[in-house]
């Protein structure tokens, strides 16, 4: 009998078959959510495990793995891209580069977002800029509850908007997501984003990740034949794109992730590589 389990994931260009039926396996059939975006299943995923299966930010899994929560990591890559042309500044404003960041009001939807994560990681890493030499203006807390917002941050006034306020000058600057606004009034804080990606990778060898798979702890734990066969469907989807698959291809990417997380003040303490996988079903690599 197969196993019928519910799942959040996105569409992309390689998840469109397994959506659609073209990737599947008789162990277990996942029922899809409809979902505008996949991140709208990140906030229900960690609180209160409303999936059994769900794309999950790499900063937000970290996150809800040091407060406990009951999720197990699956080594398949969703979505991997490089950083830098989210961070925009104002043409005409005082911003020319990144080193100008410090002291400045920097604007994102939320601290703990995974493009901020890996963006402030390069900032501190490549370019002298500290976590807390920077003024976070944020407008929501993390998915995360118990993740609590570090001091150098401050919350935007009510009704404020992003694109609003790094346009005005509320903000230096302002890190936006998967939608960059295309306004002749903003520009790229790096001042070459694509040299800035060849840097980061010549510096770590991978692209960063900001989509991974998670499953809940009980069905990692009930149903470790079903979870292997979703990983085996994952693969499959990813196969020919660039995404990290397996443990040991996406570790460069984890361990990064987990020091930046320490130093931007989201984890109080860094997770070991037992600690991430905890719960992946023996033989999953």
């Amino acid at each position: 009998m197969t196993l019928r389990l519910t799942a959040a994931i996105g569409r992309y260009p390689h998840t469109a078959a397994l959506l659609d039926g073209a990737i599947a396996s008789d162990a277990v059939a996942l029922d899809f959510a409809d979902l505008p975006v996949p991140n709208r299943a990140f906030a229900p995923m960690v609180r209160e495990q409303r999936y059994d299966v769900s794309e999950m930010a790499i900063a937000t899994f970290l996150i809800a793995k040091a407060h406990g929560k009951p999720l197990v990591l699956l080594p398949v890559t969703l979505a991997a891209r490089f950083q830098e042309a989210a961070l925009l500044c104002r043409v005409n404003g005082p911003v020319k580069g990144p080193r100008d960041l410090v002291g400045r009001r920097v604007g994102v939807r939320s601290y703990s977002q995974t493009t901020a994560m890996w963006l402030r990681g390069s900032l501190s890493g490549l370019q002298g800029v500290a976590s807390d030499s920077v003024r976070w203006i944020t407008f929501e807390g993390a998915h995360v509850l118990e993740c609590q917002d570090p001091p150098w941050t401050e919350r935007a006034p009510k009704g404020a908007e992003l694109l609003a306020m790094a346009k005005s000058g509320e903000v230096d600057a302002a890190i936006f997501g998967n939608d960059l606004p295309d306004d002749p009034a903003l520009t790229t804080v790096f001042p070459d984003p694509a040299a800035a990606g060849r840097d980061f990778l010549s510096r770590f060898g991978f692209v960063p990740v900001n989509h991974l798979v998670c499953v809940t702890r009980d069905v990692a734990t009930k149903y470790a034949e079903a979870v292997a066969a979703i990983v085996r469907m994952f693969g499959e989807a990813v196969a020919g794109s660039d995404l990290p698959v397996g443990r040991a291809a996406l570790t460069p990417a984890i361990e990064l992730a987990v020091a930046n997380c320490v130093e931007q003040g989201l984890l109080p303490r860094p997770l070991s590589r037992d600690e991430v996988w905890d719960g992946l079903p023996a033989g999953i690599d």
